[in-house]
């Protein structure tokens, strides 16, 4: 089981569902100074109670003022943050026979603008961290949808491809400020999220198994974590095909207009 070293300031957003309250319990077990946000504020009390090292903010990453308001508190009560996990995230599929520009907007607003939000918030404690003399790191969950592009995916897969395009980006500009960014690209992973799927998941993984793999990730200060790896491995191969034959491979995965089934 990996942990991360003793004591660590930490935010996690997403905190109370799927990989995010595996990422919570874990890493309040292990002792750190962990900043838990979600909406749901009994939810994050539940999580909370028992837990002298945790600190509850109750919080929607898509409202601007509220996660500033976040960041005070945390500089209020922290100081600086070492680590800061912006894991929170919604799905939603695009039926392109009834394109819904409100569907995208919802997607983006929360997987891109939201987490955007939650980095804005964290750089000036990140930087404290770093004037310390410690060594901090941003992660963002994305997905392996950021990989390769799949029917019905526009707004969650054009949200979470944006999403590793800026922290790709963002990294390059904070190295000289010795602060790292580590982007989390998770398969299929047993959720609540991906449980209202209608169609076959290979190769997922419960949420002990990406919380591992995360940690793990992040202990070692990898750039990209992604999991379970024969999946991801094979996306990213597949993302890297000829244009031509990323389309008739998604082609094949496309739905019948009638039956809702896939085309074989």
């Amino acid at each position: 089981m990996s942990s991360l070293p003793p004591r660590r300031r930490i935010w996690l957003t997403g905190a109370t569902s799927g990989i995010g309250l595996a990422l919570a319990r874990r890493l309040l077990e292990q002792g750190h100074r962990v900043a838990l946000s979600a909406r749901r504020e009994t939810e994050l009390a539940d999580l909370a109670a028992g837990y002298d090292n945790a600190l509850t903010l109750p919080l929607d990453i898509t409202d601007h003022d509220a996660v500033q308001a976040a960041g005070r508190r945390l500089d209020a009560v922290f100081g600086a943050l070492d680590l800061v996990i912006l894991n929170a995230g919604t799905c939603e599929y695009l039926d392109a026979r009834h394109f819904d520009t409100a569907l995208i907007e919802r997607v983006f607003t929360t997987n891109l603008f939201g987490t955007l939000y939650g980095v804005e918030a964290a750089l000036p404690l990140l930087r404290r961290a770093r004037a310390e003399g410690g060594h901090p790191l941003l992660a963002a969950t994305s997905s392996a949808a950021a990989y390769l592009p799949l029917p019905r995916a526009e707004a969650y897969g054009a949200s979470k491809a944006a999403l590793s395009h800026f922290l790709e980006s963002l990294r390059l500009d904070l190295h000289r400020e010795g602060i790292g960014v580590s982007i989390i690209h998770p398969g299929f992973v047993a959720t609540p999220l991906t449980d209202r799927n209608d169609f076959p998941m290979p190769m997922r993984v419960n949420v002990e198994t990406a919380a591992d793999a995360i940690l793990r990730g992040l202990d070692a200060r990898r750039l990209d974590v992604h999991f379970p790896r024969r999946f991801t491995l094979l996306l990213k191969l597949l993302g890297r095909l000829p244009s031509r034959l990323r389309y008739r491979l998604g082609l094949r995965l496309t739905r019948d207009d009638d039956t809702g089934e896939q085309h074989p």
